[in-house]
């Protein structure tokens, strides 16, 4: 017999699956992944060309690429408090809330497929953080401004997740999934940095193929409204928890 206890460890591991894939597509989005060289030379205080033939460079670029993760990341994390909290003020009202947000979540993702076009969701919303670039206090500074201002070009993506960790009602679980999504998101930050040189041919590949990965973001936010309007999540959480009993270790 399982315990709740034990689904309520499950249920988490898809959802973090998501979140992780989500911070993924949210960098390789075309608002993100063209502006990350120039975005992480000026960060580090190098010039592109720099950052692309002198280790040196990377380093410093490397370091900045940190504080700047550790931003965005600041800023995901207490969204993931804030909609946790709202998700436990709702708790009542928690099917509603999942069929709503379950309903929101397949409209965007019909808008990344291209099935339709939403007109707001193709604007960009930048903050202008000034002149913060070669510092580590800088760097921290435009995470943040990245966080907040990258909407709504990240908002469907985002906006997912957040209504998973709302639909958790908890808030350390809640802070979980929006941690999880900062590493999807910062993490490909970092490697970038590191490795720029031998990054720069998968990047242009990445680049002359926007409109599958696009199409891809849009599949899996489809996938994951339907998921949350059937409440085919927990069901697959049993599933997990059934095939991998060990799961029921975790937590």
């Amino acid at each position: 017999m399982l315990s709740p206890d034990m689904i309520l460890d499950a249920t988490l591991l898809p959802a973090m699956t998501i979140a992780l894939l989500a911070g993924l597509l949210s960098f390789l989005s075309p608002c993100v992944l063209p502006i990350v060289p120039p975005y992480l030379a000026y960060m580090g205080g190098v010039s592109v060309s720099e950052l692309a033939e002198t280790k040196a460079a990377r380093r410093r670029v490397l370091l900045a690429a940190a504080f700047f993760v550790m931003g965005l990341s600041t800023v995901f994390l207490l969204l993931g408090i804030a909609f946790s909290a709202l998700g436990r003020a709702l708790l009542q009202y928690q099917d509603w809330f999942l069929w709503f947000a379950g309903v929101t979540i397949m409209i965007f993702g019909a808008h990344f497929i291209g099935i339709f076009r939403i007109p707001f969701l193709d604007r960009e919303a930048r903050m202008d953080a000034g002149d913060k670039g070669g510092s580590a206090f800088g760097a921290y500074v435009l995470g943040l401004a990245f966080a907040f201002g990258w909407t709504p070009c990240l908002g469907p993506i985002l906006g997912t997740i957040l209504s998973l960790a709302a639909s958790e009602g908890d808030m350390a679980r809640g802070t979980i999934l929006l941690a999880v999504y900062a590493l999807g998101l910062g993490i490909p930050f970092l490697l970038v940095a590191a490795f720029f040189p031998r990054l720069k041919g998968p990047m242009a590949y990445m680049k002359r193929n926007m409109d599958r990965i696009e199409r891809t973001s849009g599949l899996l936010l489809w996938t994951v409204g339907l998921m949350m309007v059937t409440g085919q999540f927990t069901d697959f959480s049993w599933w997990l928890l059934e095939r991998f009993p060990a799961l029921a270790t975790l937590g």
